[in-house]
């Protein structure tokens, strides 16, 4: 009996699942749907078998079957009825027939909810066909290198997602459709679908090879490329970065690092003859400067100032090109020693605090070499005097393995030790921004939202809305801490938020676009948000991805939500420090719960309601640029084909003289009729008087040549004569008559008087007259013997 039952249950949850019509003797369907008389039977065999359960103790989920019976696995089913199930199946039909089926994989109740409301039905990946799901997912895997820079956190992608559906409405609908195509595709990871299976119509999320511009590797190459595509100065928007696993870049970043601190040396200087207080020094600097001051040597302070000097000036005369006749044997402006010797004094003096000379009298000189470094610098102001750089793995977010360093030596200490990641290039060093804009003494950073609809035309997006994030300990260069710098809130979630903080600041560590606004108000520069700060990040957005659309796969129906980061200047001057995709919707803060769920709703605006209506709402995203349509060339590599055009001689020379024969199809010569009662000269004494004259009687018309034979035609031996003519003729054979020996010319054929024909031949023009020509003639004598001469005209 309970064998019999629970069969029964198997099967009527099966025919559920797999959405067939199912009639049996014992129970006959509803006539209003197929399907409603099964789901009635599979109440009744659910309560059957739940009271069966209960009067044994066990759970519906580990009831034993019968012996000789297979063990399966059994769901209770919520209880049904007709209204419900016809209300469903209805849905489901017609999001079917309007291709509105779509796929989510992750957290994404905001998207469920706004596809709900416009029809959409989801297809969802049940228990029982996890497997196939995660089948699909691996075949369109793509590689590490792409996967790019994703701040999506991987505690909220893997919880599970429980949203109200207390009748079950949403769950009935979603295996109706279990087997239909599906036409939008959600995901937080870019390789969980292969954009190569989809078809045309079906859209998604995710464009294929974004790690060209998603991880700091390609954003730092790509962004040098700029030149070719705008005018703009990459250094003016994005900090100057290094690949350390590149030698030659490698070789680069130090002698960067050397010239800054030439430059951050001399603004110390300045700056401790004005009184400077350094950005985020200590006020404790006397107790610094007593516990280094046993420790350090005797700093020379005017052979410093003197070396820094001369780099500088060497600096300023490559950038205007002065150094191009320099000696390659001529000695480097400071030799290795004395490099050696200026980086351990810089390191004694800035950062050890050590004491130094009076430095007025060299305050001038310095004045005027900082003036002419910041005309071509544009990161002179956000370089310090500390001379900080950040390290960052290549292809990790989150801010996970980034460190700053100050020291040289620890930063390619740092690199080398793992020389997995040198073998791929995946280090990079940024210059850090040593003097930011601080609210309240604290760092921060902003996340602004883009949206990218195509790549040919390039279409982007930009959402008026932003946040910002802080640290939770006071920003300060004694430490280069994580805690002080990183303003991740993956990392400063789990950090206590200092006593020494401003109160201002909010122990979430987040402030909305219109706080930060107000806060601008306050300091009388809320006008500079409209002028400065959002146009700056306009620029910086449109100009990283044109350097990357033509590494870019373009495909139709695709779009992609990133996440920009940046941090200000003190003269609100935004800077890009990475871009992400897959941006993190958690509702971790009232900011984010906000204006994560407001991006996601303007987002499907755009891609699915603006695409149908020009006049739809777009919510808060905004269209900056949209390129014109570029025609891209199929290009396989061979069968390369150059399109021309003729050129017409403008200077065509005389037309020869009229016969009554034609030429032969072959090209043989043909004589031509002597006029009566005219004496033909003898041909030696006629070629050696026009030996600096052109002929006159050649058409303009390019002759082709005939096949020169192997041996002399007929028993005479053949004379050759080479003449140079204006224009390209290869060779015309003339054989001489053996009794008046005089030229004998031939008809020229219709097909070959057109000037400039098919064939490869040049000619003239107006103001150029092409290369001269070799004119070959045959001439026939009698005597055994056979001379050449050569002709020039």
């Amino acid at each position: 009996m309970r064998a019999d039952v629970n069969m029964e249950a198997t099967r009527s949850k099966q025919s559920v699942q797999l959405g067939h019509q199912t009639t049996d003797r014992r129970c006959t369907p509803c006539p209003d749907s197929g399907e409603t008389g099964d789901l009635f039977k599979d109440q009744k065999v659910t309560a059957v078998v739940q009271r069966c359960n209960q009067d044994e103790g066990k759970s519906p989920q580990t009831s034993t079957p019968a012996e000789g019976k297979v063990r399966r696995s059994f769901v209770s089913l919520p209880a049904l009825n007709p209204e419900r199930v016809r209300t469903a199946k209805a849905l489901a039909d017609k999001a079917v027939k309007m291709h509105k089926v779509f796929y989510i994989q992750g957290p994404y109740p905001v998207i469920r909810a706004a596809l709900r409301s416009r029809g959409w039905v989801e297809q969802r990946v049940h228990p029982p066909n996890h497997h196939a799901h995660q089948r699909h997912s691996d075949e369109g895997r793509a590689s590490s290198n792409d996967a790019g820079d994703s701040d999506d956190d991987d505690d909220n992608s893997a919880s599970v997602e429980k949203e109200q559906d207390p009748d079950g409405l949403y769950d009935l609908m979603s295996r109706l459709v279990r087997n239909e195509m599906v036409y939008f595709y959600w995901t937080n990871r870019r390789d969980a679908i292969n954009n190569n299976s989809l078809q045309k119509e079906q859209i998604t999320n995710h464009f294929a090879k974004a790690g060209s511009f998603t991880t700091k590797v390609g954003l730092c190459v790509n962004l040098r490329n700029l030149h070719w595509f705008d005018s703009a100065d990459p250094d003016t928007f994005f900090p100057r970065c290094y690949r350390l696993g590149a030698e030659d870049e490698k070789h680069a970043f130090i002698e960067d690092y050397k010239r800054t601190a030439c430059t951050s040396f001399l603004k110390y200087i300045v700056e401790r003859e004005q009184g400077v207080q350094g950005e985020g020094r200590s006020h404790n600097i006397r107790a610094e400067r007593k516990l280094t001051k046993r420790q350090s040597r005797p700093v020379v302070l005017s052979k410093m100032i003197n070396s820094a000097l001369k780099v500088c000036h060497q600096f300023l005369e490559s950038l205007q090109h002065n150094d191009i006749d320099i000696n390659l044997e001529t000695p480097q402006t400071l030799t290795k020693e004395e490099w050696a010797e200026f980086i351990n004094s810089y390191y004694l003096v800035v950062h050890g605090g050590a004491e130094i000379e009076n430095s007025d009298h060299f305050v001038t000189c310095c004045k005027a070499m900082l003036q002419r470094l910041l005309e071509v610098s544009p990161q002179l102001h956000i370089d310090g005097i500390h001379n900080i750089w950040i390290i960052k793995p290549g292809a990790k977010s989150r801010g996970r393995g980034i460190k700053c360093t100050r020291r040289l030596d620890q930063i390619l200490r740092l690199v080398d030790s793992d020389p997995t990641i040198i073998k791929e290039s995946k280090w990079v060093v940024q210059k850090y921004l040593e003097r930011p804009l601080l609210i309240y003494g604290t760092k921060f950073d902003v996340r602004q939202w883009f949206l990218v609809t195509d790549w040919n035309p390039l279409t982007v997006w930009f959402y008026k809305k932003c946040y910002l994030r802080f640290s939770t300990q006071p920003y300060s260069l004694d430490t280069l801490d994580s805690s002080v710098h990183l303003c991740n809130n993956s990392i400063q979630k789990h950090l206590r938020p200092s006593q020494q903080r401003h109160r201002g600041i909010p122990a979430d560590n987040m402030w909305s676009d219109d706080q930060f606004r107000t806060f601008l108000s306050s300091q009388g520069q809320e006008a500079q948000w409209q002028t400065v700060v959002v146009p700056g990040m306009k620029r910086a957005v449109i100009h990283a991805l044109q350097t990357t659309q033509d590494l870019m796969e373009s495909r139709k129906n695709t779009f992609e939500l990133y996440g920009a980061d940046f941090m200000f200047g003190h003269d609100l001057r935004p800077w890009l420090l990475e871009l992400n995709a897959s941006p993190t919707m958690a509702p971790s803060t009232p900011v984010t719960a906000r204006l994560c769920t407001a991006v996601q709703e303007d987002t499907l605006r755009v891609v699915l309601d603006w695409r149908a209506d020009r006049t739809a709402n777009t919510g808060d995203f905004q269209l900056i640029y949209r390129q014109a349509a570029v025609d891209v060339p199929q290009y396989v590599g061979v069968n390369l084909l150059v399109e021309g055009f003729k050129v017409k001689c403008p200077c065509p020379l005389p037309p020869l003289r009229s016969s009554n024969r034609s030429a032969p199809k072959r090209r043989r010569p043909v004589k031509e009729k002597e006029p009566a009662g005219e004496k033909v000269k003898p041909l030696p004494k006629m070629l050696l008087k026009s030996a600096e004259a052109p002929l006159k009687n050649i058409s303009s018309g390019v002759l082709p040549p005939p096949p020169l034979p192997s041996e002399p035609p007929g028993p005479f031996p053949i004379e050759t004569f080479t003449i140079q003519l204006p224009m390209t003729v290869k060779s015309i054979h003339l054989p001489i008559s053996d009794q008046s020996h005089s030229v004998l010319l031939w008809k020229r054929r219709p097909e070959v008087s057109k000037v400039c024909s098919e064939k490869d031949q040049p000619c003239t023009t107006e103001k150029h007259q092409g290369p001269s020509l070799s004119l070959e003639i045959n001439v026939s004598k009698q005597s055994r013997q056979a001379t050449t001469s050569t002709l020039s005209a």
